[in-house]
């Protein structure tokens, strides 16, 4: 396993010293496509952020969950501190992790601007979220905004869940929340352009004509979404690649029995309504199981 160190000379903020991890048995053959789907769409925090500057629910919804449960908190896909900071600024100690060295720089930038006591209560590891083992236990393990669909394989999402179970204070609760698949979505014509209204974009400082293409692969249930930028008047394009799994409600819920998780409560949202046929997220909040379910290993050969 990765273990975490800190990094030196940046306050509240961390790494892990990278180590590699045993490689699970029958993974199928990495897709470059998904994998640069992992992380081409977090090399601009200032895009991110704008782009999300409007979603607030989800935010509202892991600070009360924190308070509840009284800290210290895991954030998996702390990014630049969209939730972590809020929970920090509410008294509470948050740990992050993040794969994304730029995403992790924007939290440091804006941890600078934040008072000391918050600036003491965050601290943020780079790493794989698979592998990376901080030594400690939380009250409370939060994997927000789709952060749990960049884990294309049944062995990642079970390496995942392994580590956070180790994570697991007792009696601490495992928070995630996940879009919920549409057929209608995952059946468009992987060709069409869906065009929004143009809009200036604010690390490249120019208005942009934008376009994303839909590709849904129905064997590795993985939406691959390209994003398409054209710069108005001309110039040079760019396109950012979006990877995510799909995992339907029954799906997931085997998915985290199976790896010796509860669910206490499954939402359609993050105003506590129920999860239904309309829904477009779903958010789960899990306690480890006292006796986790028996695996099974696959047909046995006559």
């Amino acid at each position: 396993m990765d273990r975490a160190k800190p990094r030196r000379g940046r306050p509240a903020l961390g790494e892990a010293r990278a180590r590699a991890a045993p490689a699970p048995a029958k993974l199928a053959r990495p897709d470059p496509r998904f994998e640069a789907g992992s992380r081409a769409h977090y090399e601009d925090p200032v895009y991110y952020e704008h782009a999300y500057r409007d979603r607030g629910d989800d935010v509202a919804f892991y600070v009360a969950l924190a308070r509840r449960t009284g800290g210290p908190v895991l954030e998996y896909g702390v990014g630049s501190g969209r939730i972590a900071l809020p929970v920090a600024r509410a008294g509470l100690r948050v740990d992050g992790v993040d794969a994304s060295g730029p995403m992790l720089a924007a939290l440091g930038a804006r941890l600078e601007g934040e008072p000391a006591e918050v600036r003491r209560r965050v601290r943020a590891y780079e790493g794989d979220m698979r592998s990376l083992s901080l030594g400690r236990r939380y009250a409370l393990v939060v994997c927000g905004f789709n952060t749990f669909l960049h884990l294309y394989e049944r062995a990642d999402a079970e390496r995942f869940l392994a580590r956070v179970r180790r994570h697991l204070a007792p009696g601490g609760r495992f928070a995630l929340d996940v879009s919920v698949p549409h057929p209608a979505d995952l059946a468009r014509d992987p060709d069409r352009a869906h065009r929004t209204p143009r809009f200036r974009h604010p690390s490249a400082g120019r208005v942009v004509r934008y376009a994303e293409y839909f590709d849904y692969d129905p064997v590795r249930q993985v939406l691959l979404v390209t994003m398409e930028f054209a710069p108005e008047g001309g110039g040079p394009g760019w396109v950012v690649p979006l990877a995510h799994r799909q995992y339907f409600p029954a799906e997931l819920e085997a998915l985290l029995a199976y790896n010796g998780f509860e669910a206490e409560a499954v939402y359609g949202g993050f105003g506590g309504e129920p999860l239904g046929r309309d829904s477009d997220a779903m958010v789960w909040v899990c306690r480890a199981a006292r006796a986790p379910v028996k695996k099974l290993n696959g047909p046995r050969r006559a």
